[in-house]
């Protein structure tokens, strides 16, 4: 697909919009988060971008395949934080506030695929894919709060499956509450800054006071 394109046009209406590949991709996700993926029809597609239904299926196999471009955006992003070489070197703890970080931040700037992400639940198979792509992310994650442990940077009395998936369930928990405002400075670092704050505070060798 061209980097601006025509995807046809509805009856009885002028010339169709022009969208480049992510700008489409872009409002078609905001349509399965306002109405949720299975309760989104092609139908309801062609409305929100003022393009023809048929048109979708001759660029799409349908809107499976959008759900894949868009959660695969965010997974490629996640998954990309873990090559960073900050992720990859220095001392464990540090590795994994580096992870913990970039991962807030990938959330807040591609917070409609992330979104869109973390309400997927398997009953497609792109959905399964996706959720084998995310167990495959906190497995890796897991194995770097295990590593912190061993070497005596966190606490080393809760699993490490368990840490994973409450420092993550607050991070994701952003989507949930977070709403950019376009008119304010983004307060996305301070947020990231608040996420690594919390949760390595928790985590830390000293005891409680």
């Amino acid at each position: 697909m061209s980097d601006a394109v025509e995807l046809g046009q509805r009856p009885g209406r002028g010339r169709p919009p022009r969208y480049s590949r992510d700008e489409l991709i872009a409002k078609v996700v905001t349509v399965f988060n306002e109405r949720g993926y299975e309760a989104t029809s092609m139908e309801d597609l062609a409305r929100a971008t003022g393009l023809n239904k048929s048109s979708f299926y001759h660029h799409f196999t349908g809107k499976e395949e959008l759900l894949g471009l868009g959660v695969g955006r965010a997974l490629d992003a996640l998954t990309a934080v873990l090559a960073e070489p900050e992720s990859l070197s220095d001392r464990p703890a540090q590795r994994l506030e580096h992870v913990l970080r970039r991962t807030a931040e990938v959330l807040l700037s591609e917070l409609p695929y992330v979104t869109l992400l973390l309400r997927v639940r398997g009953n497609t198979t792109v959905e399964r894919d996706a959720l084998h792509r995310r167990r495959d992310l906190d497995t890796r994650v897991a194995a770097m709060v295990r590593a912190a442990a061993d070497a005596g940077e966190i606490r080393a009395d809760i699993d490490p499956r368990l840490a994973t998936r409450l420092l993550f369930g607050m991070v994701n928990s952003i989507t949930e509450w977070y709403r950019p405002d376009p008119s304010r400075p983004s307060p996305a670092p301070d947020i990231a800054s608040a996420v690594v704050t919390l949760t390595l505070h928790g985590l830390s060798t000293q005891p409680a006071p």
